[in-house]
C-alpha cells in the first residue's frame, strides 16, 4: 500500500469559479515549481490521480494538479441538463451526424484553461488519462501557448476506425446507475478488475476504501452519460492533431481493454514528433506497479 504524502506538501481540496462552473482542485508540492496539470477521464474523480501519485510527481521537482472535471464529484453537476440517450448517439455518429449534447471537449479544455488562469499558470505540463488524454488534445490544439508539454495516457484520436473496446469493458460505459454503497463497491471492483486487466492484488486489497471514498465525494451517473456524450459529439481529431506544437509523449498499455492500445498508437502516428511508449502490463488503469515507469516517464518528458 503507498505510503500517505506528507500534508505539508498538498493543499486542501478548493473550489474555483471558471468558465461558468464551480471546480474542486488540489494541489501537491512547491507553488513556485512548474505545473503539472493532471486531467482524468470518463466519470472519474480527481481521485483516480492517487494523491501519492500526485506525491511522487511533486517530489520530482513539480506543482502538480488534479481537479475533478465538471459533471463528477465536488465540481459542478450540470445537472439541469437532460441525460441523454448514449447509444442514440453513438448511433447518430456512426452515420456521420453531429448530435446536439450538453457540452463537449472543447468546453472542457476551457475548464482546464479557466482553472489555470485561477491559478495564475501561464504555461504547465499537461497530462491527461482516457477522456482526460482527449482534452489535453484539444487544449493542445486550441490553446498552443499554454502548454510546456503534453503527456496523452490510454487515449485516443476519436477515429471510428480504430478497434473496439473489448464487449466486457464497452459494458462499464453503460452499465446501470446502482443505488447505494453496498451495490456501488461490488461494482467498483468489478469495474477496476476489468480496466487493469490483469491481476494486481496490492490494488486490488485498495479497491473497497477507495469505492467507499469515490461514493462518498459525488458517484454522479448521470454526469458520467453527459462526459461520455462529450466523447462522441467530439468527433475525430486525428486531422487536428497534426497541428500539435507541444512536445508529446503518449502512453498505452499493451492490453488495454476500452481503448486498445492501436489508439494510443494513432495518436503518436497523428501527433508530429511524438513519442511512444507502450506498457506491457497497464490495461486501462494506473495500477502501482506500474508507477515507477510511468512516473519516471512523464518526467522525462517534462524535463527534455
Amino acid at each position: 500500500m503507498p505510503d500517505t504524502p506528507n500534508p505539508a506538501m498538498r493543499s486542501d481540496p478548493t473550489i474555483a469559479h471558471v468558465n461558468g462552473i464551480d471546480l474542486c482542485y488540489q494541489s501537491f508540492g512547491d507553488p513556485t515549481k512548474p505545473a503539472i496539470l493532471l486531467i482524468m477521464g470518463l466519470g472519474t474523480q480527481m481521485l483516480g490521480w492517487d494523491e501519492v501519485f500526485c506525491a511522487q510527481l511533486a517530489d520530482r521537482g513539480f506543482r502538480v494538479i488534479r481537479f475533478d472535471n465538471r459533471d463528477i464529484g465536488k465540481s459542478t453537476w450540470l445537472d439541469h441538463e437532460q441525460v441523454p440517450n448514449v447509444m442514440a448517439l453513438f448511433a447518430k455518429a456512426a452515420i456521420g451526424l453531429h448530435p446536439k449534447v450538453p457540452y463537449t471537449l472543447a468546453d472542457m479544455a476551457r475548464d482546464s484553461v479557466g482553472l489555470l488562469d485561477v491559478l495564475g499558470i501561464a504555461r504547465a505540463h499537461v497530462v491527461g488519462a482516457s477522456m482526460g488524454g482527449m482534452i489535453g488534445q484539444v487544449l493542445a490544439i486550441e490553446y498552443p501557448d499554454r502548454l510546456l508539454t503534453f503527456t496523452s495516457i490510454m487515449s485516443t484520436t476519436g477515429s471510428s476506425k480504430l478497434p473496439s473496446p473489448k464487449p466486457e469493458a464497452a459494458a462499464m460505459l453503460t452499465a446501470k446507475p446502482v443505488a447505494n454503497l453496498a451495490e456501488f463497491i461490488p461494482f467498483y471492483k468489478k469495474m477496476m478488475k476489468t480496466l487493469r486487466a490483469g491481476d494486481f492484488p496490492e490494488d486490488e486489497v485498495l479497491d473497497e476504501p477507495r469505492a467507499r471514498l469515490s461514493w462518498e465525494r459525488g458517484y454522479h451517473p448521470a454526469g458520467s452519460a453527459r462526459q461520455l456524450a462529450a466523447i462522441i459529439a467530439s468527433g475525430n481529431r486525428t486531422k487536428a492533431l497534426a497541428g500539435i506544437k507541444a512536445p508529446t509523449l503518449v502512453i498505452h498499455g499493451r492490453p488495454d481493454p476500452l481503448v486498445p492500445v492501436e489508439g494510443g498508437m494513432a495518436t503518436a502516428d497523428a501527433i508530429p514528433g511524438a513519442k511512444l511508449l507502450i506498457v506491457e502490463r497497464m490495461g486501462h488503469a494506473l495500477p502501482l506497479s506500474t508507477w515507477g515507469e510511468v512516473i519516471g516517464a512523464i518526467v522525462d518528458h517534462a524535463k527534455t
